[in-house]
């Protein structure tokens, strides 16, 4: 699944008023953050996560390790923030940020 430019400009503008639902910090990705991530990304489709404490070049290896794991797309990483997208099986209207912020 690749994420066309519309479709990344169209989630980078839901996503910036997003709060960060994943931290990584020191501990990098352990068994609670991988559960914690596909929970996330199943009820909420685009999500952010901030992460502290790693090196420029950690920090993408680190992005890219999750995405993998996860089966998750990269929108984009700012500095210590990168956006995650993946479909939901079934998307919940109340929880997903796709179907809450969609713009028309």
């Amino acid at each position: 699944m690749s994420l066309s430019t519309a479709q990344k400009k169209q989630f980078k503008k839901i996503a910036h008023h997003l709060k960060p639902v994943i931290l990584l910090g020191e501990n990098g990705v352990t068994e609670g953050v991988l559960a914690e991530l596909e929970r996330a990304l199943e009820d909420h489709e685009l999500i952010k996560i901030k992460i502290a404490g790693v090196e420029r070049e950690h920090k993408q290896e680190l992005v890219d390790s999750l995405c993998e794991t996860s089966r998750a797309e990269l929108v984009t990483m700012i500095g210590h923030t990168a956006v995650l997208f993946r479909p939901a099986r079934k998307p919940n209207p109340k929880l997903s940020n796709l179907l809450r912020y969609s713009l028309d």
